[in-house]
C-alpha cells in the first residue's frame, strides 16, 4: 500500500533593501522546531512578487507520513 501524507506550509516574511531578501526569522530553527514535531523539509518556494520579481515571503514546506 502506498504511503499517504500531510503538508504543512510555514510563511516566512522576507525584509531588506531593495536588492536583498534577509528572513525576518531564523529559518533554520523554524526547520529544526518543526522535525522535532515530526515534519519532515522538503522544499522552500519563493514566489516572485515584487518589483522586478523580488520575493517578499518564502514558504517552507514540511511532509509527514499519515498513520
Amino acid at each position: 500500500m502506498k504511503a499517504k501524507f500531510e503538508y504543512k506550509f510555514v510563511q516566512v516574511k522576507l525584509e531588506g533593501g531593495y536588492w536583498t531578501g534577509n528572513p525576518k526569522k531564523g529559518y533554520r530553527d523554524e526547520i529544526i522546531n518543526q522535525a522535532q514535531d515530526g515534519w519532515r523539509f522538503v522544499q522552500a518556494f519563493a514566489p516572485a512578487v515584487g518589483g522586478y520579481g523580488k520575493a517578499s515571503q518564502v514558504d517552507l514546506i514540511f511532509e509527514r507520513e499519515l498513520p
